[in-house]
């Protein structure tokens, strides 16, 4: 049996060993300590190992350098530093895609992710296609899906709501032909709010009908929560306004007991309340939920304390 390699072993090695050796007890070292949870200590060895790696050019084993780039990409993920995470994950995919590894695929589609969380939602677009592609032809239907949700997700995200639309319809067909019954439902969710966007309020209607309905049955109470509000949307784009109401306070009346609580959420149904009630007439009762939501909009526009 190989002797077992400890953490005091790897540091006393670093004096020994130069070059490729030496890059790579540093990444086996952020490994290690990555798994301790000490992000930032990590982050600067897999940073060093990089530095080691990229001074020997070609030299350089590509898949060690790659290595490198994604364990500062997740070090910095760790660290709520999205955007350089995304940054240093990218480069690893770069490297091993231009190698052919079986890894780049595992790894982009972590990248996609990762843009979409630090808002770039056209580098979405870009990295979940080529994914999308890599898993169809793998024979991965279920992975392709995933891509093509993230996509749509993405153009939604962008106001392509067309697009947005084509790339659920491709996941849920996908998602269809292998019996995925919520993941369906999560796609006529979505192209139901986007329907909504493009005013086709029966079309949104009957769509959002249909995820509730597979949430409702599958006893996905979260899910058929939201699907609820899409349907309640598009009744009032069908000016269908008493139903409506009685949709969101449904809604409202689930959403106000989770915790924690989604105070963005709710406070967008029950602005959403307050205009119909306004438009009934019921001016006082829809001063009084405005009132009550500007206080509660300007904890959530307040910017957090460094």
């Amino acid at each position: 049996m190989e002797e077992l390699i400890t953490e005091e072993m790897l540091w006393d090695r670093i004096p020994e060993v130069d070059g490729e050796e030496r890059a790579s007890t540093y990444y086996e070292l952020s490994a290690r300590i990555y798994a301790r949870g000490q992000y930032d200590e990590a982050l600067a060895l897999a940073e060093t190992a990089r530095d080691i790696y990229s001074t020997l050019g070609d030299s350089a084993p590509s898949e060690g350098l790659a290595q490198a780039y994604s364990a500062i990409g997740y070090n910095l993920n760790q660290l709520k530093r999205m955007d350089e995470a995304a940054t240093a994950m990218s480069k690893a995919v770069e490297i091993l895609r231009e190698n052919k590894s079986p890894i780049a695929l595992e790894l982009a589609c972590t990248l996609g992710e990762w843009w979409y969380t630090s808002k770039h939602y056209d580098k979405v677009v870009e990295t979940m296609n080529e994914c999308a592609q890599e898993h169809l032809v793998d024979g991965n239907e279920i992975g392709a899906a995933n891509d093509l949700h993230l996509i749509g997700c993405a153009e939604r995200e962008l106001k392509n709501y067309e697009r947005s639309i084509d790339a659920f319809k491709e996941a849920r067909a996908l998602f269809k032909r292998n019996k995925e019954v919520i993941h369906v439902a999560r796609c006529d969710q979505k192209i139901a709010s986007c329907l909504i966007e493009l005013g086709e309020g029966e079309l949104a209607l009957e769509t959002a009908r249909k995820a509730v309905d597979v949430f409702e049955t599958g006893h996905d109470h979260r899910r058929e929560t939201f699907a609820q509000f899409e349907y309640g949307k598009a009744q009032i784009l069908l000016e269908k306004f008493d139903d409506a109401l009685a949709t969101l306070e449904q809604v409202l009346s689930v959403v106000s007991e989770d915790e924690p609580k989604d105070f963005e959420f709710i406070v967008d149904v029950e602005t959403r309340i307050a205009k119909i009630i306004r438009m009934q007439g019921r001016t006082d009762e829809a001063d009084e939920i405005e009132r009550r939501l500007k206080s509660v909009q300007e904890t959530l526009d307040e910017e957090p304390q460094a």
